[in-house]
């Protein structure tokens, strides 16, 4: 077995094989560019080497720095993670030109199966099902908008090379798929470097269902089940579970033995996923082929047991594989929430800054689930696992130069819907602070009817939140178990206060039992009556919920009890209140005395900032282009400008018809969120 690998990559994949390979016995050597010197996975691996400023593009993604990386720690074994140099051949044929492995598939499988257009080829010519459209190369524009009218819209443009959602574009008419030409291949030529485009039909009421695929060397193949991706934004995947709730046993059986199938054809030895786009009919059609480990990956591993980064590293040290089709069980259910560094209400734009606070919920194992990374019979019920991939720590910071992931939150139960409720109750003891993030939109599509159903398609988020995120609006039983809370919470609070103050010795009898809590634009005239246990809040209309905590003031992160039920909120103090966050909602709710809920009914509402006549810079980013001259009239839904943050480009477009009176931003300039780019009248 090797000794020592280098991780050819950075964040929450680096220190996911760190972990395994710590746990294999292998020492582990991380590279690191400028903007990642204090990095988890530098601190968590044996050695680190710098290889560059932060720009993927002048570190992690030269091969040069990276094979002398290797030459100097003397690694015997790299392995890619996903994105930069995972499917890249000319690096797996540098690695192999010096005698170290790669613990990825072989070369030729990375080129038949990692270029977009050649893998659509072979599918067909192994007369595997694949979505109609163009897999020549496209020149320019004009010839992308030809070829979209003879395959008929809608059409998805993509990368050639791509992965990630990155260089993906739907168009629907002439002008978005000449736009989105153009974009898909500057975000190719940025993240890739391969700016190839093609264009494929795009497959209305789809899900996105993949096959994990492990290979080894010696011709044995085994897929282990599916992952339901249907959940995405900007094509790329925001929730994932497995196995999926849509596929019945047949089809599950069809699309992998296909899967191995397919991947034999080529060779291919190391894990691998295979995915397909499913119709209502469950006829499925493949996709594409990523030659590499999947993002989503740990949800896998939480149904069958098997650690696919360590079957990678032995299947690339010469091993055979130890399991065979017979030994793969799908036990229980896992749901995969990926946190980003981006802020949902304002279109999912990508936030960056210091984590301020970041506090994951504690991870659990299954405990007697798995025996010798096996699953061992049926899974007791109500028994749940929770597992946070990360590569951030609180107090670091998040560069504008990567990925906005940060997190992937796992949750496992025997059922699915144990597992959701998982989640819901994780999801609501993650504390992010200092960024934008999209915890709280995470949490709205864990309650959201259809994802419950598991009715859910690839167009979900743009079907749901058409006009975008604005939050969570929770319905009359939720407010008042909220309210509840909050009135035992100020009880608390006004207790430690009076006997900080020493106002009076008997403490008890300063405080109140009668109080108004307002939030969401409600108001719970409650009456208290505490004990040493907790404390019982009754309603104006005479139901009462028993509360109990050992919630202290001052911690932000607040679990009760409700009749039995446990309740997670986030809690800041404000004046007369509480800032709470559960739910995916985020609410102010103030306790008021009677009198003083009266005078508060009297005091006027704060007028916001008129912004109407400014277009303002939705993230922090780098100016790419300016669209418009002062002086120029701009109608609805025109270009203004494009804004590059995290990899991704942003064109930010008129909202009415208006006159450009001054631009304060030009091509270059590094804006910070809310900073002016141009005005109107």
């Amino acid at each position: 077995m090797f000794k020592k690998i280098l991780i050819a990559n950075r964040g929450e994949i680096a220190c996911r094989v760190i972990k395994t390979a710590k746990k294999m016995g292998i020492e582990t050597v991380a590279i690191y560019s400028d903007a990642d010197k204090h990095a988890l996975h530098v601190a968590m691996a044996d050695e680190a080497v710098h290889i560059g400023p932060p720009p993927a593009n002048q570190s992690y993604i030269v091969i040069d720095k990276v094979m002398e990386a290797i030459r100097l720690t003397g690694a015997e074994a790299v392995h890619p993670g996903y994105g930069f140099l995972s499917e890249n051949a000319k690096f797996a044929e540098a690695l192999e030109a010096v005698g170290v492995a790669f613990i990825g598939p072989p070369k030729g499988a990375i080129e038949a199966m990692g270029d977009k257009i050649t893998s659509k080829k072979i599918a067909q010519e192994a007369n595997v099902s694949t979505v109609p459209g163009y897999m020549g190369l496209i020149e320019d524009a004009e010839e992308a908008v030809k070829i979209s009218n003879e395959i008929g819209y809608p059409v998805m443009i993509k990368a050639s090379a791509g992965g990630g959602g990155k260089g993906m574009r739907i168009a629907w008419s002439d002008d978005e798929a000449r736009e989105g030409f153009q974009s898909s291949k500057n975000e190719a030529a940025s993240s890739f470097g391969d700016d190839r485009i093609f264009i494929e039909k795009f497959v209305t009421q789809p899900r996105h269902i993949e096959i994990q695929v492990l290979c080894d060397g010696h011709g044995n193949g085994v897929y282990l089940g599916e992952r339901e991706c249907s959940i995405q934004r900007r094509n790329q995947k925001v929730v994932e579970e497995a196995p999926s709730p849509f596929l019945d046993e047949d089809t599950r059986k069809a699309m992998g033995e296909q899967a191995v199938a397919l991947a034999k054809a080529v060779g291919y030895a190391s894990a691998g996923t295979v995915e397909f786009i499913v119709d209502g009919d469950k006829n499925f059609y493949f996709l594409e082929m990523n030659t590499r480990l999947q993002v989503e990956h740990p949800v896998t591993e939480l149904i069958t047991g098997v650690d696919l980064v360590e079957q990678m590293i032995r299947v690339a040290n010469g091993d055979k594989l130890s399991i065979t089709q017979d030994d793969v069980t799908l036990t229980g259910w896992a749901i995969e929430n990926r946190l980003y560094a981006e802020d949902p209400y304002r279109g999912f734009l990508p936030s960056i800054g210091r984590l301020t606070r970041y506090r994951p919920p504690q991870e659990t194992a299954a405990g007697p689930l798995l025996t010798n990374g096996k699953w061992q019979g049926d899974a007791p019920s109500g028994e749940t696992a929770v597992r946070n991939d990360t590569g951030v720590f609180e107090g670091g910071e998040i560069s504008m130069y990567y990925d906005p992931m940060i997190a992937k939150l796992c949750t496992w139960a025997p059922t699915r819907a144990e597992a959701i409720e998982a989640m819901r109750v994780a999801l609501d003891s993650f504390e992010v602070e200092g960024i934008g993030h999209n915890l709280p939109f995470l949490a709205a599509v864990m309650d959201h009817p259809k994802f419950i159903s598991g009715d859910i398609t690839t167009a979900f988020i743009a079907e749901e939140y058409p006009d975008g995120f604005v939050g969570v609006t929770l319905e009359p039983t939720a407010l008042a178990r909220i309210a509840a809370t909050a009135a035992a919470m100020y009880r608390v609070a006004e207790i430690r206060r009076t006997r900080v103050s020493g106002r009076m010795d008997n403490h008890e009898r300063v405080i109140g039992t009668e109080w108004v809590v307002s939030l969401q634009g409600t108001e719970f005239p409650v009456h208290i009556d505490a004990d040493r246990q907790g404390a019982t809040v009754t309603f104006d209309d005479g139901t009462s919920m028993r509360v109990a905590s050992d919630w202290t003031p001052g911690d932000q992160l607040a679990v009760f009890d409700i009749d039995g039920t446990p309740l997670v909120l986030k809690v800041d103090k404000i004046t007369n209140g509480f800032r709470i966050r559960s739910r995916g909602a985020d609410l102010k709710v103030y306790v008021r005395t009677p009198r003083a809920h009266e005078l508060a009914l009297l005091m006027p509402e704060k007028t916001p900032l008129d912004t109407s006549k400014m277009l303002l810079c939705p993230m922090p980013g780098l100016v790419m282009k300016i669209n418009v001259e002062e002086g120029d009239e701009v109608q609805e839904g025109q270009p203004l400008c494009t804004i590059e943050a995290m990899k991704m480009e942003n064109i930010l477009r008129a909202e009415k018809q208006a006159k450009v009176t001054k631009i304060n931003a030009g091509p270059g300039d590094s804006l910070a969120v809310d900073e002016v780019i141009m005005e109107f009248e």
